[in-house]
């Protein structure tokens, strides 16, 4: 029905005195299509989810209303609805001239013709919009990926990027005869033919950054381009031959790129094999930028893809800095009007892992990273699966972001973002911008989920990289079918779309006002990771951490239950490709750990200790038996030089924290961190908890009759029978995709509910009479076993040797400035 309608649309537009290639009347004509399936499909007469979308829309007029017969009648009301909102009254008279014309029963090509008459007055009140006040925008042009996985990760990939594209400029956007302009034609490096990415502009549009790929794949068959690569080429073909071509070289990955906004004195900035993408610059101007740097790899998928996270540099390309360590994949960094960053990241510690990739927040130099939104779901499909390209909109406290799919690229439905509110876990903090585009892989059309299995099966891949005029008017790109030509539209929360620029041949990306913005406050540098701010006494092995008050949550610890120390866990990026190769332990997908100690917390709830820089960390809660009593299920890091100071554990964001008193634990030196028993460093099944079995025979042949104990023999993934026989007891919270509704049931922790003390395996040494008849250390090595997810390696290599009782470090995720020597135990 789709496709005859577009091709009705074709014959009208040679029917009205026009041809093909006028796009502004063609794009009319295919929004008259457009509108004609959706008031067939979300009329509220008919659409069962009608309700639940209205109260999540931000403008009611975006809708189907119940008065809407044909597109006519809904062009008319939108257009209507922003002559009202901008007060152009002097356009009333024309619009209420051609309401006059739309008379009941008109036929679809009278409809039609009415349509684009009014299509056409609605564009001269759009493009009157005191908010366009510029006039030049840039772009880039730049197709949807050309190979490899349908993916969040694969997308910026550089191997798989299609030829063709560069960095524009568009003058007189709003006017009847814009004009194109390559910025980089003549410049002084030939890039070529390649893929550009991520285009960024100063605040004073005097700058811009982009990322570009040569895109020379092609020479990478040979074996000895495959040398130190992650996988080998024998592995990456075996993958159904989707990504054989998954060889990163310094040729096929994306670099860093700046230049003057006209173009001239264009240089390269970062170099190497990785891919290095969506740079920003800082108020200060230094810049930001992913980076597969690094080093990782995702745990949910079979092919090698790199994990890329939040780095740094001056504004040369000199001094890179790490800034984020957080084990999975980082996107989209921008500034927000405080001069804080704000980002995508994917989260699964311990989780689901098609549910956490939103909005996060951290200060330019990459410390103190926090969520405030999206993080912890009740259901993955209760509202948007990932929220990339955030913005924040200008005279307001909200973002804008793009609704995308995980297994897909960062096209979607728009949404604005209220982080003001408090997250019900749902859609409190949303409104839908664009409500009759459905949330890629969370919905199967809008407001109906998508509850079962993988995948987008809607495909609404619609609007892509919005730059935010105010929270009504946006720019951004925008294709009525999935992965279609994008062009560049100026979109209004009413429903209207206004065609600014298209290229037949090859979609738009990034369209951005070329004109000066406030520049936000720039925070004082509190690190000392870069060379500029690095005073030669620190130690940058080191930094600091306070809570104030443990006990201030959102889920409060039960009354009686005294907290007494606070468990650091180190987290170890995956570096094998393949899930679950090799499986670390009990659940999916674990992630292999190692635990740096504990310090003690005090009668007031208070901590303050030293923790290791440069590396992913996480905390547990522990009762006076050493049992974990809350989790956390996500990571931090620290920085050289960093002081993170903490309210609380999981505390209520939006209400200011009761302190008035000196927290105790701030009155001493900070507290050193204590390491646990041997065998918790890298954490080992092994060499853990094996000893215990070892060292009391009798008691857990009781415990397990007729079954083995052996630490010796080895079964399935390597591991001992041992394992295998307390593994059916074990506790550990999964990854992979439906985790959540499947396996682990909540996203986040809850108080008393999770680990060793809720596990099958615990149940049964207190019948036994444990606490009576192991000593109070041996009984806590199997406790720490279980509240660390029950894991058998500690790292993903060299397994037989870990199975064997070996100590193997990792190969990625240890202390950054640490001999890691010293945490072995």
């Amino acid at each position: 029905m789709k496709c005859i309608r577009l091709i009705t649309a074709a014959v009208l537009a040679l029917a009205l005195g026009q041809t093909i290639a006028d796009p502004v009347r063609t794009a009319q004509l295919q929004d008259f299509d457009v509108i004609s399936h959706n008031i067939e499909k979300y009329h509220p007469s008919h659409w069962a989810e009608y309700a639940k979308v209205s109260s999540q829309a931000w403008r009611q007029e975006a809708l189907i209303l119940e008065t809407d017969r044909t597109p006519v009648d809904v062009i008319l009301r939108r257009t209507q609805a922003l002559i009202n909102h901008l007060g152009a009254e002097r356009h009333q008279r024309a619009l209420d001239a051609l309401k006059k014309r739309n008379k009941t029963g008109l036929a679809e090509e009278e409809q039609r013709k009415l349509f684009v008459a009014v299509a056409q007055l609605r564009r001269k009140v759009a493009f009157s919009n005191p908010l366009l006040d510029f006039d030049s925008l840039i772009f880039l042009k730049h197709d949807p990926m050309a190979r490899g996985d349908a993916h969040m990760v694969d997308q910026y990939l550089g191997v798989n990027q299609t030829a063709g594209g560069g960095v524009f400029r568009l003058d007189k956007p709003f006017t009847s005869a814009p004009k194109t302009t390559s910025l980089l034609e003549g410049g002084k490096l030939d890039l070529g033919n390649g893929s550009f990415i991520s285009l960024e502009l100063d605040y004073d549009a005097q700058e811009i950054l982009f990322a570009y790929t040569g895109l020379d794949w092609k020479n990478f068959q040979g074996s000895e381009k495959w040398k130190g690569q992650p996988w080998t080429q024998e592995e990456a073909a075996g993958q159904k031959g989707r990504n054989s071509h998954y060889c990163f070289q310094k040729e096929s990955s994306f670099h860093i790129f700046k230049a003057n906004a006209n173009g001239k004195n264009l240089q390269q900035l970062t170099d190497g094999q990785w891919d290095d993408f969506d740079p920003v610059f800082l108020p200060s101007g230094r810049i930001v930028f992913i980076s597969a740097r690094a080093g990782g790899n995702q745990r949910c998928g079979w092919r090698f893809i790199p994990t890329y996270t939040l780095f740094g540099m001056m504004p040369d390309g000199s001094d890179i800095q790490q800034f984020s360590w957080h084990d999975t994949n980082e996107w989209h960094p921008s500034v927000n009007h405080d001069g804080m960053l704000v980002y995508t990241r994917w989260d699964y510690v311990d989780r689901d892992s098609d549910i956490a990739h939103h909005l996060w927040f951290c200060y330019p130099d990459g410390r103190d990273p926090r969520s405030m939104h999206g993080n912890y779901p009740d259901d993955r499909s209760s509202r948007p699966w990932m929220e990339m390209s955030i913005r924040a909109v200008p005279g307001s406290q909200k973002y804008i972001a793009v609704a995308a799919p995980h297994h897909g690229e960062a096209y979607g439905s728009l949404a604005l973002i209220d982080q003001s509110i408090p997250d019900d876990r749902a859609m409190s903090q949303i409104k839908r911008i664009t409500p009759l585009s459905a949330f890629p892989e969370s919905e199967v059309s809008p407001g109906l989920s998508f509850r079962k299995g993988k995948g987008d099966k809607q495909r609404d891949w619609n609007y892509g990289t919005p730059w935010p005029l105010d929270e009504d008017f946006y720019l951004c790109v925008y294709s009525d079918k999935k992965r279609g030509n994008y062009g560049i539209y100026l979109i209004d929360s009413f429903g209207n779309r206004e065609l600014v620029y298209r290229d037949p041949s090859i979609s738009c990306l990034d369209p951005i006002p070329l004109r000066a913005r406030p520049r936000p406050p720039q925070f004082p540098v509190q690190t000392q990771q870069m060379a500029a701010d690095r005073e030669s006494s620190l130690d940058p092995a080191t930094a600091t951490i306070s809570v104030m008050n443990v006990y201030e949550s959102e889920f409060p610890i039960p009354e009686g239950v005294k907290i007494k120390e606070m468990r650091i866990v180190n987290i170890f990026p995956k570096s094998t490709h393949s899930i679950n190769n090799p499986r670390i332990g009990y659940a999916d997908q674990s992630i292999a750990r190692g635990v740096l100690g504990t310090v003690p917390v005090e009668e007031d709830g208070s901590v303050f200790f030293e923790c290791p820089t440069g590396t992913g960390i996480y905390f547990q809660l522990l009762d006076g038996n050493g049992m974990m009593v809350q989790n956390m299920r996500t990571d931090t890091y620290l920085h050289p030089g960093e002081k993170m100071n903490c309210i609380g554990c999981h505390e209520n964001k939006l209400t200011a924290p009761k302190i008035n008193r000196i927290p105790m634990a701030l009155k001493h030196p900070p507290s050193k961190i204590k390491p646990e028993a041997p065998g918790t460093y890298p954490l080992s099944f092994p060499r853990l908890v094996q000893p215990v079995l070892d060292k009391h025979p009798e008691f857990f042949e009781a415990l397990y009759p007729d079954q083995s104990l052996s630490g010796t023999e080895f079964g399935k993934w390597g591991w001992s029978e041992a394992m295998h026989t307390l593994s059916k007891d074990a506790w550990g919270k999964h990854g992979g995709n439906g985790a959540l509704r499947k396996k682990n049931k909540r996203s986040y922790s809850l108080p008393m509910q999770e680990g060793a003390r809720v596990s099958k395996l615990w149940k049964k040494l207190e019948a036994a009479g444990a606490r009576q008849m192991l000593p109070p250390e041996d009984l806590r090595r199997i406790t720490l076993w279980l509240d660390c997810n029950s894991n058998f390696y500690g790292a993903y290599k060299q397994i037989e040797e870990q199975a064997q009782a070996g100590i193997i470090l990792p190969e990625e995720g240890l202390p950054e400035w640490s001999d890691p020597k010293q945490f072995i135990n």
